[in-house]
C-alpha cells in the first residue's frame, strides 16, 4: 500500500525541500542528496506508484506522456545526450539495489562515478 508519507511524496507537496530541476503537471525532477555519479538526478510521478510496474499499470496516457516529457525535459537541461544509466529499483529484496522509497523513480546517472560508489562497483562480490 502506497505511504503518503513518503519522503518524495513530501516532496511533490512542497513540505520537503529539493534541488528541482524540471516540473509539470504529472512528474519533476531534483538532484540526488546521495549521488553515485557527477550527475545523478530523480524523476519521479507525481501521482501515488510504488514502482514502474504499479505506474504503467494504473498511470494515465497523460500521466505515463508528462513523466517522459519530464525525463527528457531534465536530461535536455543538463546536456545528457548519451553516455548514461537509467535505473528504476522496486521492491525491498531487489537482487542489485533495494527501493529504498517506495514511490516510482528513475535514477538519471551520467558523467564519471563518485569515489565511494567506485570503490563499491570495484569491489569483487561476496556470496
Amino acid at each position: 500500500m502506497y505511504d503518503q508519507n513518503n519522503v518524495f511524496a513530501k516532496m511533490i507537496r512542497g513540505e520537503i525541500p529539493c534541488n528541482k530541476i524540471c516540473e509539470n503537471d504529472h512528474a519533476m525532477s531534483f538532484h540526488d542528496i546521495n549521488p553515485m555519479t557527477t550527475t545523478h538526478v530523480l524523476v519521479i510521478p507525481k501521482g501515488d506508484y510504488e514502482n514502474v510496474l504499479d505506474f504503467v499499470t494504473r498511470a494515465t496516457p497523460d500521466a505515463q506522456a508528462g513523466f517522459w516529457a519530464c525525463f527528457r525535459e531534465t536530461a535536455e537541461k543538463l546536456g545528457i545526450d548519451h553516455d548514461f544509466n537509467i535505473l528504476a529499483n522496486a521492491g525491498e529484496n531487489a537482487p542489485v539495489v533495494k527501493q529504498s522509497v517506495f514511490h516510482f523513480h528513475l535514477h538519471l546517472l551520467a558523467g564519471e562515478r563518485t569515489q565511494d560508489f567506485a570503490h563499491e562497483m570495484d569491489c569483487p562480490c561476496h556470496k
